[in-house]
């Protein structure tokens, strides 16, 4: 039957068997194309929509003998949609991102059609063209099917779940998720401005989980900056599966008026202006979790434009939600017409599932949890505000650094919410400091106290009255440790108090034992500062969370990445970091494996630190692996494509690589040796990516010492099968010839070409049971072998009845393979790319049986009986 996509149809030997006769009249839509000696007709209309006509009438025919059944309809509507498709795409108005996606939804759509009518598999790149199998590596064509077998069971099963509309399949497989929010109106008589702060809230944990996004409204019921009318908008990056399995998510929205102390006070006497006062708060379900962890595929609970906000007078707060997947760029293409520049970006308060290379980010997150303050002299308690900024080590405040929010401008100084008398605050007010990350170990927050009085003339005589500060770094060189802070607060002149010089030098956290011993308290600090005591009738708490790809917490994995400082430490350092947090490494994946091929690229000369470098690559390597960290593959592939540049690593790591396969081989103990065939595939993707920078850099040069560094690795590892030691050497041996290792050298088998044929004889032709990677990579080699391949090989045996039983051998395995192939059903170009090889493989072969083994003076009656089998033949 017709596999339609391509117009093929399974079971004709088309691969370079034949071409059919060119007509003398040129179809509509055709133009005669010249190239040399002949001349061709090529499809005016692009190769996409001519693809979609040809699987139109290949179509037509299947509906036609469907009858009425289950696939009648099937069909029907893909024959729909299709023409729906085609017709967007002749039209030529569509902006080339939307071309793009329609293309991908059209092929999707077309594959998964060959899949559900059982028709053949077509195999496509990136730019989704059918791959032409006289222009693609073997192997790359296996990777391919494998590919798009894989995609179509995905998809299978995501079809049997039968997602809610309008959520595309990806959703389920993106590691990361976005929550649009655009504010349609606000309606609330306040009679001031009003800031509103929208945020991420778990009920579970009680805990905001997102940066706020911050709205400034005016006293007249619109948008401040009135640009903005119409255009609130915002989207909530960096959720993962995790955020999706949460029983539940809110979106809350905290109302904070700016003026008076209270609304009350009349205007008869001047007043305090620009105060931060509470005045409400609003919520309402953003998102539920599925309760058996799968990822959301239906809309958020909240209707598309929804009243958060309920109150006397219709008040009411008007928003509309809709979940994007797929990293922020991603949602940018897809979704040009909700995210564009002026949508406003608040991420999670954490790390993302995945952190891509190139994902710079360095922000520090401060809470201002809650206070006690004594009221001191005063009748009543006091109306405390805290104002936070940056200072450098000289107290000079950094500028622009702190950011209340997504949408807002960033302030040199914020100003916490004002309560009105009470002894104990509680603010819980998030902000994010970002501070280039060269400045971040000279910095430092001051947090500066005072009262405001409802008065004006009184609030202007009011002075600081206490202040507290914490370093951004600690003395170990590592950033502020996430969690809670207990802030000493000082108490003294005011000069002082905003003097770097004098407090910096002081403790600025408690320890328990000082709580318990300032409790109710307040005395001296030292002779040296007579100026400034410890209040120890007042306390403060803070929060802190470091979201940085560049200053991490760990003093061990500092250690690593600051090496050029301490090089003294390096052989320590490296050990340790086996000992380091496996989710800390993660979270500075680039920087780590920078820091490991920096050190072999920079003792290139010497091997003293190759096999420490080698273990720690296999143990991050093995970190990826794990299930916890499995979305990070995609990034260590990215890493490897785009920011590795070590062009001498291939060296040192097969050098290392061969030592353990050869002290195993010798029954040696080899205890990293299990661990380092795990991470052989990502071992070899970086070798032939180093191998490759370093041909492009030097021209191709020392092509001969690579291939006897490949030509040791490969003696080595046919050692090691042979071996019948036991212990770690078996249990490599187990792992080998069970042919997992076929699935990370086939990808790579083109690099070593020109390797030792004899070498891999041993191990392509001693397979127990042939496995579709196994012959894949069998095919691959054929592929590239010429005559003076074949010609060496063969001379190669030491003896004629070795020869002899190499042919036989070969022959029945070129038999079995094309009588039962060990594709799927519907490979069908990868099996006739195979048989080709094959017969290529027989042809050569041949001339070898005839001239040694059949000639009149040297007829071998066993390999004359099985060549004269009529299953022998199979292979044409």
């Amino acid at each position: 039957c017709c596999y339609w996509g391509s117009g093929g149809h399974r079971g004709h030997g088309w691969l370079g068997i034949g071409r059919p006769q060119l007509s003398l009249v040129i179809p509509r839509g055709m133009f005669p194309h010249p190239g040399g000696a002949e001349e061709s007709v090529v499809p005016a209309e692009m190769p996409m929509v001519q693809e979609i006509t040809t699987t139109l009438r290949e179509l037509a025919t299947i509906w036609k003998q469907a009858g009425q059944t289950e696939r009648y309809g099937q069909v029907k509507r893909m024959m729909q949609e299709l023409m729906e498709q085609r017709s967007q795409l002749l039209s030529g108005t569509l902006p080339k991102d939307q071309l793009l996606r329609l293309r991908k939804e059209v092929t999707g759509k077309m594959d998964y059609g060959n899949k559900i009518l059982a028709l053949d598999l077509v195999v496509r790149d990136e730019d989704e063209n059918i791959l032409d199998p006289d222009r693609t590596s073997v192997i790359s064509l296996f990777q391919a099917h494998r590919r798009a077998a894989q995609t179509l069971s995905r998809r299978i099963q995501e079809e049997t779940v039968r997602p809610a509309p309008g959520h595309g399949a990806h959703g389920a497989a993106s590691p990361s998720h976005n929550l649009y929010l655009c504010v349609r109106n606000f309606v609330c008589h306040i009679g001031e401005e009003a800031q509103l702060f929208m945020a991420l809230y778990d009920p579970g944990e009680q805990r905001i989980i997102s940066e706020n996004y911050v709205i400034r409204w005016a006293s007249t019921g619109v948008p401040q900056d009135i640009e903005l009318l119409n255009n609130l908008k915002v989207v909530f990056t960096d959720l993962g599966s995790t955020d999706l399995q949460r029983e539940r998510l809110f979106l809350v929205c905290q109302i904070i008026r700016v003026g008076r102390m209270d609304l009350r006070d009349s205007h008869s006497r001047k007043l305090s202006t620009g105060l931060r006062r509470p005045f409400g708060i609003s919520g309402g379900a953003g998102l539920r979790g599925d309760p058996q962890g799968r990822p959301c595929h239906h809309p958020v609970t909240l209707p598309a434009t929804t009243p958060l906000l309920h109150a006397p007078g219709s008040p009411g707060l008007w928003v509309s939600l809709k979940m994007l997947w797929g990293d922020l760029s991603q949602v940018r293409k897809d979704h040009p017409h909700l995210v564009d520049r002026g949508t406003a970006v608040a991420r999670k308060l954490g790390y993302p599932e995945v952190i891509m290379p190139g994902d710079v980010r360095n922000d520090i997150y401060l809470t201002l949890v809650q206070g006690e303050f004594d009221k001191g002299n005063k009748k009543t308690q006091k109306n405390v505000e805290v104002t936070v900024c940056v200072c450098d080590e000289a107290g000079n405040v950094v500028q622009n650094v702190i950011h209340a929010g997504a949408g807002d401008s960033p302030t040199s100084h914020y100003r916490s919410v004002v309560y009105y008398q009470q002894r104990h605050q509680r603010w819980m007010e998030t902000l994010k400091i970002a501070v280039p990350i060269e400045d971040v170990h000279r910095t430092h927050l001051r947090f500066t106290f005072r009262h405001r009085s409802s008065s004006d003339s009184k609030d202007r005589s009011e002075r600081i009255f206490s202040m507290a500060f914490i370093r951004l770094m600690r003395p170990d060189g590592t950033t502020l440790r996430d969690g809670e802070h207990d802030l000493v607060l000082y108490k003294g002149d005011n000069k002082k108090l905003e003097d770097a010089g004098v407090y910096l030098s002081l403790p600025s956290e408690r320890s328990l034992s000082e709580s318990k011993l300032l409790s109710g308290s307040s005395f001296r600090v030292s002779s040296s500062t007579p100026a400034l005591a410890v209040s120890g009738r007042d306390s403060f708490q803070i929060s802190t969370l470091v979201c940085s790809t560049k200053l991490t917490q760990n003093v061990n994995l500092l250690g690593l990445l600051k090496w050029r400082s301490k090089p003294s430490l390096l052989r320590g350092n490296l050990q340790k970091l086996m000992n380091v947090d496996g989710g800390e490494v993660i979270k500075f994946l680039q920087d780590t494996l920078d820091a490991l091929f920096s050190i072999m690229m920079e003792h290139s000369e010497t091997d003293i630190y190759d096999t420490l470098v080698f273990d720690a690559l296999v143990f991050i390597v093995g970190l990826v692996a794990d299930r916890k960290f499995q979305h990070f593959n995609t990034v260590l592939e990215a890493y490897i494509r785009q920011h590795f540049s070590a062009t001498l690593a291939y060296k040192k790591l097969l050098s290392v690589l061969t030592q353990y396969v050869q002290q195993a081989g010798r029954g040696e103990p080899c205890e990293p040796l299990p661990r380092t065939f795990k991470a052989l595939e990502y071992l070899f993707k970086f070798i032939v990516r180093s191998r490759r920078l370093f041909a492009q850099l030097y021209e191709g040069k020392e092509v001969a010492e690579f291939q006897d560094s490949l030509q040791r690795f490969f003696f080595a590892l046919n050692q090691l099968m042979k071996s019948p030691l036991e212990g770690p050497t078996l249990l490599s041996q187990v792992w080998l010839r069970s042919g997992v290792w076929w699935d990370i050298l086939c990808p790579h088998a083109g690099v070593c070409e020109n390797a030792s044929l004899k070498q891999r004889k041993s191990v392509y032709f001693t397979a127990p049971v042939p496995q579709s990677h196994y012959v894949a990579c069998m095919a691959s080699i054929l592929s590239q072998m010429d005559k003076d391949h074949y010609s060496a090989y063969i001379q190669a045996f030491p003896s004629r009845p070795e020869l002899m039983d190499f042919l036989m051998e070969t022959f029945i395995l070129f038999k079995d393979l094309i009588g039962k192939t060990v594709y799927p059903c519907d490979w069908m170009v990868m099996n006739m790319v195979q048989n080709r090889e094959f017969l290529r493989a027989i042809n050569q072969f041949a001339v070898t049986l005839t001239e040694m083994f059949l000639s009149n003076s040297n007829f071998e009656l066993q390999v004359g009986g099985h060549c004269l089998n009529p299953g022998s033949g199979h292979g044409g």
